[in-house]
């Protein structure tokens, strides 16, 4: 498929790694010479300096002959006209573009995307996909990373293995021996900062960081088995009153459990804005680091602190602030993936990466039929796929052990008609089950063509 990636930034950077490592042809178009070097000296793309809007720029980029158009550059505007141009001068069959204005995604003026006015097929909003995370980490909070599949019957949970872990030094082989009823599997683990795919042999041990898929009715049991518990918070806090903090406190108030929530915001006028857009969120305008503002926020008292600023320090060190001072959870907005190694010193429970969210969030639009959806792990290090089998699927019909799946990949969950399972040898993979697969990077391409797809959009 021959792509089109308008802006070299972060997300662009992700999705043409992706992509291009996929077999896909893939031009970059970004206005700074520089990233366009950058990037077309690393991957294996093709790159073109200029202004993605303008229609000679995108006749130099191979329009005329394109699958898809991606707009991910910093301006709204930019990537709603780029797409405009693509379908009226080029006409590009599909076009996403990420728009971050919250007047932009209103649902009232969502006939404005119709193919007769503006025409873009998937509109991607960094914010909302942002603010959709950090409800799940609260649901999780046991969990620095979570993710539903399977329509929400399965969950991908990461949780931190502590001494109060009941299995540690066990076997994995012996977990499905130990409790044989529970519907969960160990897919990943991340020991001293090493990703991999565990073998029925390995062990867990203190301060590993593991993957596990679960049916979501056995969640609770399983962070149980594992040493953890799940209380729902009542009081929260928030660090910044911008389009992230202002949806997740939004959705706060929307929930039946009446939830405490507090907006501390440095910005007076966003500060104001968020005070007249919420009804019982208290906002209080000052810095998120200052101790007293913190403790007239009671902090003493909060079950969570989310740190949702545009700035990585201070969402750091608001949550290791805050966790020195006892509160029992704290989540912090991590826009550079080279912080992350900084949760496990500063005691942050868990994490979100704008633009892992962003990516994850594209690519599962942009996949191809039967993968349903996809999730990426870390800065890419790892995808987790979930997609059904088709009659000519190279797996349907096989025993699950006479798959031939890559050394990297571990399916954790397949899904036959109403019935969620974790598989074993002699369980017989059928057309029109959906088997969720965690896979390091390079197994990606192998794992697709096992379910015979590609990306696509047709």
């Amino acid at each position: 498929m021959k792509v089109i990636i308008c802006g070299a930034g972060q997300v662009g950077w992700q999705l043409a790694r992706h992509l291009s490592g996929e077999d896909n042809s893939v031009t970059v178009i970004d206005n700074q010479a520089p990233l366009i070097r950058r990037i077309t000296d690393i991957l294996d793309v093709s790159g073109i300096t200029g202004f993605a809007s303008h229609p000679d720029v995108l006749e130099r980029a191979g329009a005329r002959d394109a699958d898809m158009l991606i707009a991910a550059t910093q301006s709204d505007e930019v990537n709603m006209v780029t797409c405009q141009v693509a379908h009226s001068v080029f006409a590009v069959p599909r076009k996403v573009a990420r728009l971050r204005a919250q007047s932009y995604l209103d649902a009232i003026y969502s006939d404005l995307y119709r193919r007769d006015h503006l025409p873009i097929d998937v509109v991607i909003s960094p914010e909302r996909e942002v603010a959709d995370a950090a409800m799940q980490r609260l649901a999780a909070p046991a969990a620095f990373d979570t993710e539903a599949f399977l329509d929400g019957r399965a969950q991908l949970v990461g949780i931190s293995i502590n001494d109060d872990c009941a299995v540690i030094n066990t076997p994995l082989r012996q977990l499905s021996e130990l409790f044989s009823t529970l519907r969960a599997v160990v897919v990943g683990i991340r020991r001293k900062g090493h990703l991999f795919t565990p073998e029925p042999q390995d062990q867990l041990y203190v301060n590993d960081q593991v993957y596990i898929f679960s049916a979501t009715d056995d969640v609770p049991r399983t962070m149980e088995i594992f040493g953890k518990t799940n209380m729902a918070p009542s009081r929260v806090i928030i660090v910044g009153g911008g389009n992230v903090g202002l949806q997740v406190a939004r959705t706060l108030e929307g929930k039946p459990e009446k939830i405490r929530v507090k907006i501390i915001e440095k910005n007076r006028h966003v500060a104001e804005g968020a005070a007249d857009a919420l009804d019982r969120t208290i906002v209080l305008n000052g810095d998120g680091l200052d101790m007293d503002l913190l403790e007239e926020a009671n902090l003493d008292k909060t079950d969570a602190l989310l740190a949702l600023t545009d700035d990585d320090k201070v969402n750091l060190l608001s949550c290791a602030r805050a966790k020195a001072e006892g509160c029992p959870m704290v989540i912090s907005l991590v826009n550079d993936p080279t912080l992350i190694s900084l949760m496990e010193p500063l005691s942050i429970d868990a994490y979100i990466n704008p633009r892992a969210t962003t990516v994850s969030s594209i690519l599962r639009h942009i996949r191809h039929g039967r993968i349903r959806a996809v999730y990426s792990i870390g800065d890419g290090e790892a995808e987790v796929l979930e997609a059904q089998v088709l009659s000519t699927s190279p797996i349907a019909g096989k025993l699950f052990h006479e798959v031939g799946w890559p050394e990297s990949a571990m399916v954790g969950t397949i899904a036959k008609r109403d019935e969620i399972i974790v598989p074993r040898g002699d369980t017989r993979i059928e057309e029109g089950d959906v088997v969720t697969v965690f896979t390091l990077k390079e197994d990606v391409t192998r794992v697709e063509r096992l379910f015979q797809v590609s990306i696509d959009f047709f």
